[in-house]
């Protein structure tokens, strides 16, 4: 009999361990205190808060109480989230992560059911790649444009091929590159730390009806820096097979502390010539990562930015709370490739190139040191903006 009670003890004792293991948060975890919301502790803690809310499957309107456990994924972790079909093991695969750090992060066991549109913590996997959900007209091609990737990188890396047809909401991995060695690496946040933005020449000889304006843009350098190096001024007339001496900017990509940061780079030296005028980009809002396309189609102090399109200006306007406003958010510039960190305002006003975008005006996209048009004095406000879209 006392043996039989012995057994019995030790059977429930191994049922308590087992209970209190089972309930076990493996990820990091954090007790909410008084105040506390989720954009304040992404910014204590330098983690998107878009993360934050997506790792305990909440939303941007979920009111945090005192004494409630959260999860809080770390800098480096990427937020998943499953579409039909997914399992655990599936995703340890795709991601190159280990399955038991994946179930650890996720305070789950080898049975754990997942359901499509649940948000799961890949654990360390922003060290190496990043997510790109699939918009609509999305092509594999134009993504490993959008990311400065090979087509072929991008191919193996998702385990798909040229004849996959993309869906709106589909994600895809983009690999990290490494632009120091050229290759792709699983240290992301590698720059050229030790060298400095360079200047070498081209000539150009002029064609019929080009000007030192158009020639500006083709090339990307603002047009008083094209006039100085040729010695010339505005009111000088090019003729055809005149022969101009053209500078071509060479600006390293800088090391940020976080994939989720952009490159903090100086306006005047730096981020002007890798976002020249004319050219396209992708700005996504640090605060919700939320994506809409532009067009810099001026500025000389900072960038005179225009959206591309009605549904992009619509996306804008949600972000400022559907009113136009001269209220500052960092954010971060996606061009040809490479993530800067920038701050933007959301008042249409002066001079605009693109109808049919239902925006009245260009916006101020702000750069580290940029400066305002009117009276050429720094803004301190949007220099804060930068720096946190910088990690800095």
């Amino acid at each position: 009999m006392a043996k039989t009670k012995k057994r019995i003890f030790a059977l429930f004792l191994g049922v308590l361990v087992l209970a209190a293991h089972a309930g076990t948060v493996w990820a990091d975890t954090y007790t909410v205190q008084p105040g506390d919301t989720f954009w304040l502790l992404s910014r204590r803690y330098g983690i998107p808060m878009e993360n934050i809310i997506k790792a305990n499957n909440a939303s941007p309107s979920t009111v945090l109480y005192v004494g409630q456990v959260i999860k809080l994924p770390r800098k480096d972790d990427i937020i998943h989230t499953v579409q039909k079909g997914e399992t655990f093991w599936i995703l340890s695969q795709r991601y190159g992560i280990p399955l038991d750090d994946i179930l650890k992060a996720n305070g789950a066991g080898y049975s754990t059911t997942l359901y499509a549109g649940q948000n799961v913590i890949i654990p360390g996997a922003g060290r190496t790649r990043i997510v790109h959900t699939v918009k609509k007209g999305d092509t594999l091609y134009l993504i490993s444009r959008q990311y400065g990737i090979s087509l072929e990188e991008l191919i193996k890396v998702n385990n798909v091929n040229q004849s996959t047809t993309l869906y709106p909401g589909q994600v895809l991995l983009i690999p990290i590159k490494d632009r120091k060695s050229d290759s792709y690496s699983e240290n992301n946040v590698k720059g050229d730390n030790d060298s400095k933005p360079s200047v070498t020449y081209i000539h150009h000889t002029v064609k019929p009806g080009e000007d030192f304006w158009n020639l500006s843009i083709k090339y990307g350098i603002p047009m008083y820096e094209l006039l100085k190096v040729n010695n010339m001024s505005e009111t000088d007339i090019l003729y055809d097979g005149q022969v101009l001496k053209i500078p071509i900017h060479h600006i390293p990509v800088k090391s940020t502390p976080g994939p989720q940061y952009g490159e903090l780079l100086d306006w005047w030296s730096e981020a002007q010539y890798v976002w020249p005028i004319g050219r396209n980009a992708v700005l996504i809002d640090f605060y919700t990562g939320k994506t809409w396309n532009v067009r810099r189609t001026l500025g000389a102090n900072h960038a005179d930015v225009e959206p591309l399109t009605y549904q992009d200006t619509i996306t804008m306007k949600s972000l400022w709370g559907n009113q136009w406003s001269w209220q500052i958010r960092p954010v971060i510039v996606l061009v040809d490739g490479r993530k800067l960190a920038a701050s933007a305002s959301a008042m249409p006003h002066g001079i605009q190139y693109i109808a049919d975008n239902g925006f009245n005006g260009h916006f101020d996209v702000h750069f580290l040191n940029s400066t305002r048009h009117s009276d050429g004095l720094v803004n301190e406000e949007h220099q804060r903006a930068v720096k946190i879209a910088g990690g800095r």
